[in-house]
């Protein structure tokens, strides 16, 4: 875990707007050495009485003024010395994006470029916060357990969110080309206090202080995750004095809502009858069904959701009972299908068509600029999924991490078979393929021994079989049908030497050639691997000593040491599989290929692995040591201890954890509650 960041300037852009005022109020009442400068062109949905309780602090200071003009944003970053920018500002409705996408790429990517280039320029930036949304990841299927994490593939579905992940490419192209320090977060959706009423919750709010219809979009089976404001103003708090550069970070809840039961606890709170007073109407064009946000990263900074639902929703309410006029007129927001007009100079502009005879809105409002009226397509479940299909062939049914990659694709609602045939039998292969028609083919099949590998020393043809025959013959296969292969390999291929020495952190490269030979498992798994560069349809990831959350498992490396009359301390690189199982799946929905050393970052030794096992599970638990030598009389074949260097991996995966934050996270504290609970019980 990084240092703790302490700013100083701090540029924060749209700050007069819902999330980044409460941020803006939040941080110039906690941090009076801070300075804090706010950029705002005060647009339709933003307004200066948002900032009341910051305007009068002497470390505050509001600029008007517009992202994308590149002279004011230099001049501000010289002049007020920016060491810290947040940048929030952005259109961020989705109905209004299919009507006016010019605007949001000019504000969401072009303003965000403008931002980009000129801390480029100036060279002082220390910290970059972009804020983004959880829109980017598209929709999440209906029964998917586990969220989106912050490595899964973005694929927006409307102009709103294409141009947000539009704008995160940028930042992520200048935190590598540039070295900028940036860090991006992508948030579920945000209630609270002084939004503006264009949002579904102040807008059936608004609508039900008056005893007017809640107009719902399609059959209000929509599902939607929600964070009271001030949760996560302090949200974005930990994440800029905790936040690790080059990550991203999602700010979540996995308490979900459709936007039909909102409709109705908000009907309750008036004493609404939901059967009379909520109304369903056309829906939008693509509504994703969900948004499922996976929240572990930020919680592991210390964060965790405060207010209850039930709690949030009732001071929201009582903000808009006393607060009727904060927004002046919004009749226009209040209408099913409102479209506002994103001009300069022009504020809260509506030109939606009048449906006030139906009692879903308020009385006509007239407009002088005109524009045709939306075509909205039938209801969500009439329109056919424009996601990419998928379906993976696994090998290796009865192994321990082809088991684990059934249960995660059930999990993540990815359709997959796992292979019936043997993999030296190459008519066996061409009929699961012919059958499961696979997009990609997952190979985790391979002899590593019985109970370990000392075995394959004395069943070497029954090694080279399944390693090495296997292997390639399922490979070329697969090259002849275009798939690619994603291939589980292995790590133990190297061992310290003169040029990588133990305790130095330079660690062994995928272009590096194998250099241990102790063991026939390790010969097999090397040659497999340098015969496999040839074929540009492999991805080949090297595990070592793999480690699960399941530390009932035989095979999970920690239960092997602590369950081992004795063990060598020495260092190793590390394979947390519930971490990077899931990564794996990632790295096949965007087709990487070659080698890659598939290991958390930094290294870890036996005694670190023991000592965490006996502060977190088992404090009576005690082990003792021995040297190499003493191990080699005990065993038949020399066991690989390296390090092998996980860059490659962290720059594609810039949120990957580091070793022991991985173990902390993943494996011991997750069973440290269960210890408790057990204890307990």
């Amino acid at each position: 875990m990084a240092n703790k960041y302490t700013p100083k300037n701090i540029l924060i852009t749209g700050a007069a707007g819902f999330i980044a005022s409460h941020v803006c109020n939040r941080l110039i009442r906690n941090y009076p050495d801070y300075k804090i400068v706010v950029l705002d062109k005060l647009d339709y949905c933003s307004s200066l009485k948002n900032l009341d309780p910051s305007r009068s602090s002497p470390n505050f200071k509001f600029i008007k003024g517009d992202i994308a003009s590149a002279d004011l944003v230099h001049f501000i970053l010289q002049t007020e010395f920016i060491d810290t920018i947040m940048h929030f500002a952005a259109q961020t409705h989705v109905d209004n994006s299919f009507g006016n996408s010019f605007e949001f790429t000019k504000n969401n990517i072009y303003g965000t470029h403008v931002l980009l280039e000129a801390c480029k320029v100036t060279g002082q930036i220390k910290r970059f916060i972009h804020v983004s949304t959880d829109e980017v990841y598209g929709e999440t299927d209906e029964d998917a357990v586990v969220g989106n994490h912050e490595a899964s593939q973005l694929l927006p579905t409307n102009p709103y969110s294409a141009t947000k992940a539009g704008a995160e490419m940028l930042v992520m192209a200048y935190g590598r080309s540039y070295g900028l320090p940036v860090i991006t977060t992508r948030g579920n959706n945000v209630y609270g206090t002084n939004q503006f009423p264009e949002k579904l919750i102040p807008k059936f709010i608004l609508l039900a202080m008056n005893g007017k219809i809640l107009p719902i979009h399609g059959d209000g089976s929509n599902v939607r995750s929600y964070l009271y404001c001030e949760d996560v103003a302090e949200a974005f708090e930990v994440i800029l004095h905790k936040g690790e550069v080059g990550h991203v970070y999602n700010i979540g809840t996995k308490k979900e809502r459709r936007v039909f039961d909102v409709a109705r606890d908000i009907c309750r709170l008036f004493n609404l009858d939901p059967e009379s007073q909520i109304k369903f109407v056309e829906n939008r064009p693509f509504n994703d069904q969900r948004y499922f946000l996976d929240d572990q990263k930020l919680k592991s900074l210390g964060w965790y959701e405060r207010t209850t639902w039930e709690e949030g929703l009732k001071k929201t309410m009582e903000w808009y009972v006393s607060n009727p006029d904060w927004w002046g007129d919004v009749s226009g927001a209040l209408l099913p299908h409102p479209r506002m007009l994103m001009l300069p100079g022009i504020e809260r502009q509506f030109n939606a068509p009048d449906t006030s005879n139906s009692g879903l809105g308020s009385a006509p409002l007239t407009n002088k600029f005109n524009q045709s009226r939306m075509l909205v397509p039938s209801p969500k479940h009439n329109i056919p999924s424009q996601k990419p299909s998928l379906k993976f062939l696994i090998y290796g049914r009865t192994g321990w991490i082809g088991g684990l990659l059934g249960k995660l694709c059930e999990k993540q609602g990815i359709p997959f078979e796992y292979g019936k045939g043997r993999l030296e039998q190459r008519s066996q292969l061409l009929d699961d393929i012919q059958t499961v028609k696979p997009t990609h083919v997952f190979n985790a099949a391979g002899v590593t021994g019985r109970p370990n590998v000392d075995w394959c020393e004395t069943h070497k043809p029954e090694t080279i079989r399944t390693n090495v025959v296997g292997t390639l013959t399922l490979a070329d296969i697969c090259r002849e049908h275009d798939l690619l292969m994603i291939n589980y390999a292995t790590g133990c291929i190297f061992e310290y030497d003169a040029t990588h020495p133990l305790g130095t952190g330079v660690g062994f490269k995928e272009e590096d050639k194998p250099n241990f030979s102790g063991s026939f498992y390790s010969k097999t798994k090397a040659v497999v691997e340098e015969l496999l560069r040839e074929f540009d349809n492999v991805c080949t990831l090297r595990v070592r000593m793999p480690i699960s959350s399941d530390l009932s498992n035989p095979r999970n490396f920690i239960t092997k040491i602590t369950r081992y009359n004795k063990v060598v301390d020495i260092s190793n690189s590390m394979t947390i599989l519930d971490e990077l199982l899931p990564v794996s799946i990632e790295m096949a929905k965007r087709n990487l290929r070659g080698i890659w050393n598939f290991t958390n970052p930094g290294v870890v030794s036996h005694n670190e692995i023991l000592q965490m096992y006996k502060d977190y599970i088992d404090p009576n638990f005690n082990w003792v040591n021995f040297s190499l030598q003493e191990q080699a009389k005990v065993i038949v074949a020399p066991r690989s201890n390296n390090e092998l260097d996980a860059s490659k991996l962290k720059n594609e995966f810039p949120e990957l954890l580091s070793i022991k934050d991985s173990l902390i996270k993943y494996v011991f504290e997750p069973n440290r509650k269960t210890f408790a609970w057990e204890l307990s019980n």
